[in-house]
């Protein structure tokens, strides 16, 4: 290994490789060079001189990783998407046409960060759907430190931007615990959101450790893309102030192009028009001119569309119009990020820097994302399991002020399934499918001027991100610690691509990865490749049918040979029964080494069990005064159990303003005060929303407001009785038909006195945070009833 990374650092002419032996990280701290004596006069001074750990020209390192887009959209590739930061790091150095994500978000940004396959790191579902199970539990072990720990280790400054979403769900608090938070995974400096989406208008920040205040960071035409760039720039600016022998290393991370999809109206006008023939004709647009740039192979085949996905000419005439929309937003958006990303590279240009600037620009932590179903104003929908139809979105994004709210504060809207098959183009599925490329594969642009000569010629090399580390380490000289911080280190599944930057026709290095994603799964092996599809179609409503009686042993398997078939169209199980038998053995194998055991682990939470999700251990709370900002994943789930919610006010005359709020306009429940008399919403993610109202006003002075809400049955989605109490009195009494089993936001809180966030209720829209205008002395929340399993398979028949 020490020879390999030799001959590779001398062949980059990276110079001396100091530090290559150095196994324990961190180093010893540099002792004194003076010698002390009894006096100052008998002692002799010496400056210590602190050792050089990386070569004089070590790179600058940026990775910029684009979220939920698929290999059918970035114009540099032969989509229809305005993609001109990617083109121009594509043009600057070379594009690799079979690199691989996951399919899923955490998954892949814990396998990107640390170089190991994402269930052996623990990742093998996303943070808020985590469980008990060794490979799925939601923590990247200290036993894989990560390349910001390493190279922050050997010299470099480090800063992370944007979304994160490897931190466990219930540890996102202002009060930690931190360990598992960005900086305690090696990033000196962090400024994004630790969730798996948010807000563009309205997000929860966090900056290092502290949550800031929204007020400190929003403003009127505030755009997240926009802000987490201005900040990376700041960053840049200070390092080359502070440390400028020093080199950086960047992690920026946009929320883009995950749902919400949201953007200012302008940059989604720029695509008026530009998809009314539909999906089907985009991808047969995009297959043709794949072709014509020579990204794919001239006898690639476009795959058909699957059954459970509607043709565009079937969608009814009515509806064409909010389905271009929701596609018109969601191109604006994805421009509006690479233009943002494009923002962070002209700083680094600026500052002479882009020469010795390694940048990995990843389109996509897996593919484009089938979750807006039919086309959705609230994309939670789909994660809560809630059927709905097309019909109700339209209804209620006409009474919200119609298509122009697209992509406003107002909508979490997703783009509809079929949109993001044809993105995919010419593979099979979307995210959350890792049998299909449309799920896995990503296209890659590296540059690096100073060592990268450009060139045209697709890097077809089969690699995937746990290969990214590695090359960094490989490039930059640094043989991979075996103890980082006391901790014995796992082994890399990674391995260094290095071998293919001068040589696009260098035979691939790696020969087998597997693939699983919620039992969506396969393996690669030498040119072939066997996938199962799973239990779970992402884009259908609803939970799967017949999931309480799934066996993965079950599972119809695919059979695939790579060499000859680019986009997995023919299907060879039938004919090669031996061959797909020995890949099914291979994926066992590889499964049991990675901790992917059991099959199907991933689904223990949002299928089975949504009562065993993230969460802190308490069931009664007492909160004294005012509190805001507490995330959803560790506030108490008053919109899904039995719980009583008691206040001790003191109410003025004329009381207004937001009692208690969890969630946001996208999907929650407020209770709040307005012209005197107490009311309750739960809003169900703008579908429907459930007001239930006191008749008369509150008394004032010293007053106990009480919220009762039982569920009435132990099955997912339960309706739900809520009944509002005033000094003991029943005031108030009502029934909201469907809950949500899971959350109604990543990213939103649970307030109290106010509703910080993005506001729940349309009541006090225009009002917000509406704080409350008298003296809220003490909120106790307490679950009245042990929570019950919801049934598997309930309201997915």
């Amino acid at each position: 290994m020490k020879t390999k990374l030799l001959l590779l650092t001398l062949a980059f002419g990276l110079g001396t490789l100091a530090g290559i032996a150095q196994e324990v990280l961190p180093f010893p701290p540099t002792p004194s060079a003076s010698t002390a004596g009894l006096t100052m006069q008998d002692s002799i001074y010496k400056k210590r001189v602190e050792p050089q750990r990386l070569p004089t020209n070590a790179p600058n390192i940026l990775i910029i990783l684009m979220d939920d887009v698929g290999p059918g959209q970035a114009s540099t590739y032969g989509g229809e998407i305005n993609t001109p930061t990617l083109t121009r790091i594509a043009n600057l150095g070379i594009s690799y046409n079979r690199f691989h994500s996951t399919a899923m978000c955490s998954p892949t940004r814990a396998s990107l960060l640390t170089g190991r396959n994402h269930t052996r790191v623990s990742n093998g579902q996303i943070c808020e759907l985590a469980n008990d199970f060794d490979g799925f539990s939601g923590s990247i072990p200290k036993s894989a430190a990560t390349v910001a720990e390493v190279l922050r280790d050997y010299g470099y400054n480090t800063g992370a931007w944007g979304k994160w979403h490897n931190t466990p769900a219930e540890e996102t608090t202002s009060k930690g615990p931190f360990d598992f938070w960005p900086s305690g995974y090696g990033f000196e400096y962090f400024y994004g959101f630790l969730a798996g989406e948010a807000s563009q208008y309205e997000p929860r920040m966090v900056r290092n450790t502290t949550v800031l205040d929204p007020h400190t960071y929003e403003h009127p035409g505030y755009h997240m893309s926009e802000d987490i760039a201005d900040d990376a720039i700041k960053w840049l600016r200070e390092q080359q102030a502070f440390s400028p022998d020093k080199p950086f290393f960047m992690y920026w991370a946009p929320g883009a192009a995950h749902g919400p999809h949201q953007v200012p109206q302008e940059w989604a006008d720029k695509y008026k028009g530009k998809f009314d023939d539909g999906w089907d004709k985009y991808r047969e647009r995009v297959f043709e001119r794949q072709k014509q740039i020579g990204w794919i192979p001239q006898d690639a085949v476009d795959t058909a569309r699957p059954d459970t996905l509607p043709a565009w000419d079937s969608i009814p005439e009515d509806q064409k119009p909010f389905q271009r929309r929701l596609m018109e937003v969601y191109a604006g958006f994805v421009e509006h990020a690479d233009y943002h990303a494009g923002r962070v590279i002209d700083e680094i240009e600026k500052e002479g820097k882009l020469d010795n600037t390694l940048i990995f620009y990843i389109w996509g932590d897996n593919g484009a994302s089938a979750e807006g179903q039919s086309g959705t104003i609230s994309e939670l929908l789909a994660q809560n399991g809630i059927p709905t139809t097309t019909e109700q979105h339209i209804k209620a994004l006409n009474e919200l002020g119609g298509l122009d709210v697209l992509g406003s504060p107002k909508t979490d809207n997703m783009y509809h399934a079929g949109w993001a098959w044809a993105g995919g183009t010419p593979y099979k599925s979307t995210k959350l499918v890792a049998a299909h490329f449309g799920g896995t594969r990503q296209p890659l642009a590296v540059s690096w001027p100073a060592r990268i000569k450009h060139d045209d010629t697709p890097r077809p090399q089969f690699h995937h991100v746990i290969d990214i580390v590695p090359t960094i380490y490989d490039v930059v000289g640094i043989t991979p610690p075996r103890i980082v911080n006391g901790i014995e280190q796992m082994s890399f599944d990674g391995i260094s691509m290095a071998y293919s930057f001068a040589d696009a026709n260098a035979k691939g290095q790696r020969t087998t990865q597997f693939f699983d994603i919620m039992a969506s799964r396969g393996i690669y092996h030498d040119g072939w490749f066997a996938g199962t599809f799973g239990p779970r179609t992402p884009w259908l409503p609803g939970l799967p049918k017949g999931i309480g009686t799934w066996n993965p042993e079950n599972d119809v398997w695919e059979l695939y040979n790579l060499d000859e078939d680019w986009s997995e169209a023919n299907d060879l199980a039938a004919k090669m029964p031996e061959k797909l038998a020995y890949m099914k053995n291979l994926f066992l194998v590889e499964a049991a080494k990675n901790k992917d055991l059991p099959i199907g682990g991933g689904l223990w939470t949002p299928v089975f069990h949504p009562e065993d999700g993230p969460s802190t251990p308490y069931t009664e709370w007492t909160f004294t005064g005012l509190i805001t900002g507490m995330p959803e994943f560790a506030a108490p789930k008053i919109g899904k159990t039995d719980n009583t919610v008691s206040i001790d006010v003191d109410v003025p005359a004329n009381p207004s303003g937001v009692l208690y709020a969890l969630g946001s306009f996208s999907g929650g429940l407020s209770c709040y005060v307005k012209d005197g008399v107490l009311c309750y919403e739960y809003n169900l993610f703008e579908i429907h929303r459930t007001q239930i109202k006191a008749k008369d006003k509150l008394p004032t002075g010293k007053v106990k407001i009480e919220v009762e809400s039982k569920l009435v049955s132990s099955q997912r989605g339960s309706p739900m009785d809520v009944t509002l109490k005033v000094n003991g009195e029943t005031v108030a009494q009502g029934r909201v038909p469907i809950t949500a089993a899971m959350a109604f936001t990543a990213n939103d809180c649970f307030d109290i006195g106010q509703d910080l966030g993005s506001p729940v209720s349309l009541d006090y829209y225009d009002q917000a945070p509406f704080a409350f205008n008298g003296v809220i002395n003490k909120t106790e929340v307490k679950y009245t009833g042990l929570a019950k399993a919801p049934v598997a398979g309930s309201g997915g028949e």
